[in-house]
């Protein structure tokens, strides 16, 4: 496996006591635009970047969204990876807590990690071409 584990940022994910107020919040102060699913998608591409791929997600969640357990932070933070089962192999040879459950959709493929401080991480290897 190579030196390069995380390749970015794909997304920053919270609690919120009322996730669509907080949203609207973000939308008319901060200038956000948050879509219909509740949050956020930062598109790489754009006027000052145009051959840009990828994004970066921002969304709020329930306060009481059992997504982020077994951490027990009212955050979560989603990293982009190259090769996500070779990444948790070697999460595990290194003693790593590494959740069992793995995720593939057309979205990509999503596997979890616990810090030492009991967060849980996200991580997230895009679809090709995204």
């Amino acid at each position: 496996m190579s030196t390069t584990r995380v390749t970015g940022i794909g997304g920053i994910f919270f609690k919120a006591r009322d996730p669509k107020a907080l949203g609207e919040w973000y939308r008319r102060h901060l200038g956000i635009p948050v879509e219909d699913w509740g949050g956020a998608a930062f598109r790489w591409a754009g006027p000052e970047n145009p051959g840009g791929i990828g994004t970066t997600v921002w969304s709020p969640f329930a306060a009481d969204t059992r997504y982020f357990d077994p951490g027990t932070a009212s955050f979560m933070v989603n990293y982009r990876v190259a090769d996500l089962h070779a990444l948790l192999a070697t999460l595990r040879a290194e003693g790593c807590q590494v959740e069992d459950k793995i995720e593939e959709s057309e979205f990509g493929k999503f596997g979890w990690v616990i810090d030492p401080e009991g967060n849980k991480i996200e991580l997230w290897q895009p679809p090709e071409g995204q």
